[in-house]
């Protein structure tokens, strides 16, 4: 089977109709921008970390010292000759540049450079249309597609770039244009139209879960700090994993059993990552509502990489973003296993369990993990005495069905004294459908 080339997706093959653009390939040069705000280092390892996902082979690298990006080109122009030179003598045919850049900056460049020029933005695009295998995924992925090439459409018609328009200049250029606008329009309001109705089944699977009373649990992280693998080593399951970004785009839902015969429902999300297109957080909105929803979000942290802090504040900036911020947070910091640690829990001064140190490839301190996500999901508990009267047999029984009662008292009149201690929306959902009492003092 042949490898296709980078960029070569069923979107990107309707974009070849609409643009003039040169072909891609698999050889890549990075680009990276030295603005003196950010670590060089750290940020072309993570471009190669992604250009190797969407099958790049990186052969050259190319830091330029700028304070601000140049309008035309990006790079200053001695640069661009350089970086021209540099992709003959090592056969590059593809140029992945760390920044997002304005259309016009990625059409002068490709035309400098006779090459293909991916921004950030693009080559994360294009990693997600490889990922994506259910339905729900791939329309998530040609909606941000094709959001992005809209921003692009006008640049792709440079041979009609004659044609201004205005009184007696209107010609095939402009006219055209409209067509390809009105057909991206159409398409794009189409996948809205059928994640319209993805999100609404996810919010109906959601309901019935919060019938049965099953609190939501949200694996989060930047990409490749090991959330999948975690996952499967919680749930028994065999979702793909791989020590590559974006390995996993498809949310995964099972229920865990936990500590004193509760259960979760656990969902194995997206990774994260610095610069996140706002296009993906946008067509992701019905898989990231998982997030939002969640009763407890486990942030699995990479706790070798040398940036850990960076990847913790960019995670925290896109929940943020998604509306996730005020969902309470359990940090699980992975792959002890590589710092030579054994596995502990840290708690703060009231003694809630704030961090796991874990490993999912050994399955160090999983059992903690259970146990502390079942206190945390499990804390707001709603404990007390209740009296029930003889007539009241059925609502006793669903006390005891859950295994929420301490212990019972016969009074002399018949009554039960029934000390209980229950989850708040369980006693919430009993006080509304069963008629369950106020505590007594």
């Amino acid at each position: 089977m042949t490898k296709k080339p980078i960029s070569d997706t069923a979107t990107e093959t309707v974009a070849a109709q609409l643009f003039e653009r040169p072909g891609g390939g698999e050889r890549a040069a990075l680009v990276q921008l030295d603005d003196g705000r950010r670590a060089v280092d750290e940020g072309l390892a993570e471009l190669a970390a992604l250009a190797e996902s969407a099958g790049a082979e990186v052969v050259e690298r190319l830091v330029n010292r700028r304070d601000r990006p140049d309008p035309r080109y990006f790079l200053g122009r001695g640069k661009v000759d350089e970086l021209r030179e540099r992709l003959a003598s090592a056969g590059a045919d593809l140029v992945l540049v760390n920044h997002t850049l304005t259309p016009a900056q990625e059409r002068n460049l490709e035309q400098a450079l006779q090459c293909r020029v991916l921004d950030r933005t693009g080559l994360i695009l294009d990693i997600f249309a490889q990922r994506a295998r259910t339905h729900e995924g791939k329309l998530q992925v040609e909606l941000a597609q094709l959001r992005h090439i809209a921003s692009r459409l006008v640049r792709g018609w440079s041979h009609l770039e004659r044609q201004k328009g205005g009184i007696g200049l209107r010609g095939p250029g402009e006219t055209q244009l409209e067509m390809d606008r009105r057909m991206l329009g159409h398409r794009i309001k189409q996948l809205e139209k059928r994640l319209e109705r993805v999100r609404r089944q996810r919010g109906q699977g959601r309901q019935s879960r919060r019938k049965r009373e099953l609190p939501a649990v949200s694996l989060v992280g930047y990409t490749n700090a090991g959330k999948s693998t975690l996952f499967n080593r919680l749930a028994h399951e065999g979702v793909y994993t791989a020590d590559q970004l974006f390995a996993t785009l498809d949310t995964t839902l099972r229920r865990i059993d936990l500590p004193g015969g509760e259960a979760a429902v656990f969902a194995d999300t997206v990774g994260f990552i610095s610069d996140l297109p706002h296009q993906l957080v946008a067509a992701f909105r019905s898989t990231l509502e998982e997030v939002v929803e969640a009763d407890l979000l486990v942030h699995v942290v990479d706790a070798a990489a040398d940036n850990r802090g960076d990847q913790v504040r960019d995670v925290e900036a896109v929940l943020e973003e998604i509306g996730a911020g005020e969902v309470p947070v359990l940090t699980v910091y992975n792959k002890i296993d590589l710092l030579g640690q054994p596995p502990r829990v840290d708690r703060d001064a009231s003694g809630v369990a704030r961090a796991v140190w874990v490993s999912a490839v050994s399955g160090e301190g999983l059992g903690e993990l259970i146990t502390v996500v079942g206190e945390r999901v499990g804390a707001q508990r709603a404990h007390g005495r209740l009296r029930l009267g003889a007539a009241e047999g059925r609502l006793r029984a669903l006390l005891y069905q859950s295994g929420d009662v301490i212990d019972e008292q016969v009074l002399d009149n018949g009554d039960c004294l029934l000390e209980v201690s229950l989850p708040q929306r369980e006693a919430e959902r009993l006080r509304c459908h069963e008629g369950l009492p106020t505590f007594v003092e």
